[in-house]
């Protein structure tokens, strides 16, 4: 049976006044709370960066859905080739491209929007490597931004539960960013929020 004295550490603050040991924890090695799911990945894409980058040939998703009324992602074409990204419901098949198939939409590397396999918008804005690509979603549309500045593009009507979700082929590699962003969210907008954080 373990006594009062049997933590000694504890003996010695609570009785002997010593002091706890105030060192500061090197917090880079923690995980960020939202990231991409290793589960809901293609099975030729690699995640790496504790969950954050995506490379390889195929689709991901994020951990966790967009639950609060307005949230806010970014992801940086660390490496040009194709890429998508957008939203997508848990039924995504990440074997297959954003966008083409009716539970994703997205925002595609040659600046065309697509849902089910139908281009619903076009940019003319060129999108490069090194670009931010921001995401804003507030369960009425979901609308994308170049560098912080808005593309003039959007998709509404999205309906159910759903994920950021990326897509990359060809060599192209993304980051995704789901907090710490390279540009600040727009009005009323915030980082993406798991959802026992929304409680």
């Amino acid at each position: 049976m373990m006594s009062i004295f049997g933590c000694s550490g504890c003996f010695k603050r609570l009785f002997l006044g010593q002091s706890y040991n105030n060192t500061p924890v090197n917090l880079s090695n923690i995980s960020p709370a939202v990231q991409i799911d290793a589960s809901k990945i293609g099975i030729d894409i690699v995640v790496v960066k504790q969950g954050q980058r995506v490379c390889g040939s195929g689709g991901a998703l994020a951990c966790a859905p967009i639950a609060q009324d307005k949230a806010y992602f970014e992801t940086k074409v660390q490496s040009s080739g194709k890429w998508c990204v957008g939203l997508a419901t848990c039924n995504y098949n990440p074997q297959g491209e954003l966008g083409q198939c009716g539970q994703s939409w997205a925002l595609k590397d040659d600046g065309t929007v697509t849902h089910n396999g139908e281009e619903k918008h076009k940019t003319s804005i060129s999108l490069d490597e090194g670009d931010v690509i921001g995401c804003t979603y507030d369960h009425v549309e979901l609308v994308f931004y170049k560098n912080g500045s808005p593309l003039g593009i959007h998709i509404d009507g999205i309906k159910g539960t759903v994920y950021p979700a990326f897509y990359v082929d060809e060599g192209a590699i993304l980051d995704t960013i789901f907090t710490g962003f390279y540009h600040a969210p727009p009005s009323g907008f915030h980082e993406l929020m798991i959802e026992q954080d929304i409680l």
